[in-house]
């Protein structure tokens, strides 16, 4: 079975996670395709299968050999669930053979664009999965399980490849911040790990935001519109309020590199009542600890206007900058640079704007880089991965194995 083969088979399961969701997995269809998975890793031949109460799902892959049992044990991680903002169901993936640079048209009335995506232009005469415009694709990241799962396969067929003791682990609702809710480091075992997970070819991230969810929930009075002067307070219209007080400059789509933000996920409501979900984000902590002050601060600034307890604010801390428990273990970032450049893949060490697993297990003791995946544009129906790029990134996986003592 080929990479491709994997990642279009683990498509066919809708494993969107829900933020609303009590439950660990957060959604059904994470538990069926985890239980999927874990047979298809016992027929890969992999040891020490299992799939916990919690939806995470381990394995291993013996050392080589006596002496490569004394090397240092490494892991590898990815998730299976996708995003809530877009559709996972009866995803219909499509292969672009060799693109030739012009626009692709998806369906649905979608076209992918080299115009609105310039990244296209790295991947001409590449074969590229695109969605069919109604859905996103799942690379993010069951493309990082299907490489994972295909490099380990590949080790267990070359016995005459050296390697220590590899541990690999899937786990649910990244998306929504859970992902190592309930991931037993012990029993994990690794001195270090790598999530493969996120974007281009080359990217090597060591850093990450440091991220909140904030909710605030506005009451209204709610009066019959012809009779409501001096009455009505409109939670919908205070809502939009709210909003434009944040900084416009301050949006993903005016950010980039190191610089912060705040991004409205969803408003909700009537008269009576309305919610505004965001999230907050900054690599530097101290502007991270500003950023909320600002939420709570417009907050306040606006119950003073129409009464207190007229907004509420709840804001929580969903992980932090790994940087700090990456900087002091150098070797695992250099070791992964050079397994790169072995692949014939020119590292990028860079921040991601967003977060891994590995950042909060970082931060448990398991220092945890993130290696790209390969996969542009996640969380929507223009989300697509380049079949090459796949390639590579279980190339990348086979030589930091390879690499793996020091």
């Amino acid at each position: 079975m080929t990479v491709t083969e994997r990642f279009l088979d683990y498509v066919r399961f809708d494993t969107q996670s829900c933020e609303d969701s009590p439950s660990a997995p957060s959604t059904p269809g994470q538990t069926v395709f985890a239980n999927y998975l874990k047979e298809q890793l016992l027929r890969e031949g992999l040891h020490d299968v299992v799939l916990d109460g919690h939806g995470c799902l381990y394995a291993t892959l013996p050392p080589s050999s006596a002496r490569s049992a004394q090397w240092p044990t490494i892991g590898f991680i990815a998730h299976y669930d996708t995003s809530p903002e877009c559709s996972g169901a009866d995803i219909r993936p499509r292969i672009v053979e060799h693109y030739d640079g012009t626009d692709i048209v998806l369906g649905n009335g979608l076209t992918l664009s080299p115009e609105m995506f310039p990244e296209l232009a790295a991947h001409v005469g590449d074969d590229i999965i695109v969605t069919d415009g109604r859905t996103l694709l799942g690379a993010d990241d069951k493309a990082g399980i299907a490489e994972t799962v295909q490099a380990m396969a590949w080790l267990k067929a070359h016995p005459e490849v050296e390697h220590g003791k590899v541990r690999i682990a899937f786990t649910p609702d990244e998306e929504i911040g859970r992902g190592t809710d309930h991931f037993d480091v012990e029993h994990f075992g690794c001195q270090w790990a790598y999530t493969i997970d996120g974007g281009e070819v080359g990217e090597l991230e060591c850093e990450n935001f440091n991220a909140a969810a904030a909710k605030v929930t506005i009451r209204g009075v709610s009066v019959h519109p012809g009779y409501a002067k001096g009455k009505m307070v409109n939670a919908a219209l205070l809502a939009a309020e709210f909003v434009s007080q944040l900084p416009p400059a301050e949006r993903p789509e005016n950010t980039e590199g190191y610089e912060g933000f705040y991004h409205v996920t969803a408003i909700a409501g009537n008269c009576s009542e309305a919610t505004v979900q965001l999230i907050i984000r900054d690599h530097d902590s101290s502007a991270f600890e500003s950023r909320k002050q600002l939420v709570r601060s417009i907050a306040s600034k606006m119950n003073a206007r129409y009464g207190e307890g007229t907004l509420n604010t709840e804001i929580h801390d969903q992980y932090r900058n790994m940087k700090e428990m990456i900087a002091p273990c150098p070797h695992v970032v250099d070791l992964a640079v050079k397994a790169m450049r072995k692949a014939g893949v020119e590292p990028r060490v860079q921040p991601i704007r967003g977060g891994t697993d590995g950042a909060q297990l970082s931060f448990r003791g398991l220092p945890c880089p993130n290696i790209f995946a390969g996969g542009l544009n996640f969380h929507g129906p223009y989300e697509c991965i380049p079949i090459q790029s796949m390639q590579k990134a279980v190339e990348v996986i086979i030589e930091v194995v390879k690499s793996s003592f020091y």
